[in-house]
């Protein structure tokens, strides 16, 4: 089968075309299909964004000319233009400043998020900043292995000490069937199935409750951490123990 011949009218036909080019070039699409299709041109955008945050920031870490350096610099710039328009109420500074904090060869964050369950009951803690529920979790900290993180995390956000039963799910919080909203960040979440072996629940400066739901009786739940399917599914992990690991 013969390729296509690139023509004058390809965005990225030649070798030639700068890192700067091209970031100019998806931003005019951004601008271009957002006029047209706003209602679905977020996601593809989003996704956009994030790789060329990406490809700037290893960019940064191993461009060794200075004019390289610059044009990295500034695709970054657009990067975080991009996904400032496509999230809700970010503001570019910020995003600027979070995002820049971010060096050496772009990798996805790690999540790790855990399913204690007891008589039949879910645990889940309330998130002050949101009024609405969760499963315990957070970012993985350096130094912690992912067992070790969720351990961790229960103990801070719920009183509870716990101890790793398995890993129930691996999932790209990008993959549009978990249902998450869109974040400026690449990440991968880890879903533990937990048991208690000690504490009490308390509360923390992050979270203002804490309690055990029955799987019909789930409250609402803040959809940027764990989603109802997320849920769902923890559940029949937890009736089928001898499932494997979950992943995309």
């Amino acid at each position: 089968m013969l390729a296509r011949t690139p023509s004058s009218d390809d965005a990225f036909a030649h070798d030639e075309v700068s890192p700067y080019e091209c970031g100019i070039s998806i931003l005019y699409c951004m601008k271009k299909i957002n006029k047209t299709s706003p209602k679905t041109a977020p996601l593809p955008m989003l996704d956009w964004a994030k790789k060329l945050q990406a490809i700037a920031q290893t960019g940064l870490a191993y461009s060794k000319d200075q004019y390289d350096t610059e044009r990295y610099g500034r695709v970054r710039e657009i990067a975080v233009e991009m996904i400032s328009r496509c999230s809700k109420g970010a503001c570019s500074a910020e995003l600027i400043e979070s995002i820049s904090c971010e060096v050496g060869y772009a990798t996805p964050k790690v999540d790790v998020r855990a399913a204690v369950f007891f008589q039949e009951g879910l645990l889940l803690v309330r998130e002050r900043s949101e009024g609405v529920w969760t499963l315990p979790g957070g970012w993985a900290d350096i130094g912690d292995s992912p067992s070790m993180a969720v351990v961790r995390e229960v103990k801070e956000e719920s009183g509870y000490d716990i101890a790793v039963q398995k890993l129930a799910a691996v999932y790209d919080r990008d993959n549009q069937r978990h249902g998450h909203p869109p974040i400026p960040y690449h990440c991968y979440k880890l879903f533990f199935l937990c048991e208690i072996v000690g504490g009490s629940p308390q509360t923390s400066n992050e979270t203002d409750a804490v309690s055990f739901f029955a799987e019909h009786c789930i409250p609402p739940l803040s959809l940027s951490r764990v989603t109802p399917q997320e849920i769902d599914h923890l559940f029949e992990h937890h009736r089928h123990l001898d499932w494997s690991t979950s992943f995309d």
